[in-house]
């Protein structure tokens, strides 16, 4: 495994949800999405992306009937094109990690933000790959979800210096 390899390892699962997850959360609140989240994860076979990439029109016709989930066509089949792109990704890179971690040059960007006013909704990073994401067919990637995604995984430490999170954060290269 790689350097703290069962990290790593949780966040190149947790990316095949997070194109759909995080998508469906655009133009909605976060607690909307959060509170569903265990409806998603039964929805969209545990966010298996092999799984989720064979879905036909009966399974999407199934989603969109879900009253569990956000019954957004669009973001429904956001869902199975992002499990198509993110397995070609892993297939051309060997591993999703080795693709995604490139856009922080492999290893966690660490910010020292003393105010939350000081905490970006976009960088220059996510604008990347939010720009290659979407050359490689993803949808409902836009720089602001990509950062989301970044810090979520561990990508960027944006915890404030004054959170007892921001060190332990900084420990993980």
């Amino acid at each position: 495994m790689t350097r703290n390899g069962a990290f790593r390892s949780m966040m190149i699962k947790s990316f095949s949800r997070c194109p759909s997850w995080r998508g469906a959360q655009a133009g909605l609140s976060w607690i909307t999405i959060l509170n569903k989240r265990e409806n998603y994860r039964a929805a969209f076979d545990n966010f298996d992306a092999h799984k989720v990439a064979r879905y036909g029109d009966k399974k999407l016709a199934a989603l969109l009937a879900n009253p569990g989930i956000v019954r957004n066509r669009l973001k429904v089949s956001a869902a199975v094109t992002n499990a198509k792109a993110f397995l070609k990704v892993q297939e051309e890179f060997g591993s999703f990690d080795r693709y995604i971690w490139q856009f922080v040059g492999g290893k966690p960007i660490q910010n020292n933000w003393t105010s939350t006013k000081q905490v970006p909704a976009r960088t220059k990073e996510s604008d990347a790959m939010s720009k290659d994401l979407l050359k490689r067919g993803f949808k409902f990637v836009g720089s602001t979800i990509c950062y989301a995604h970044m810090q979520a995984t561990g990508m960027v430490n944006d915890h404030l210096v004054t959170c007892y999170r921001h060190k332990e954060c900084a420990r993980m290269k």
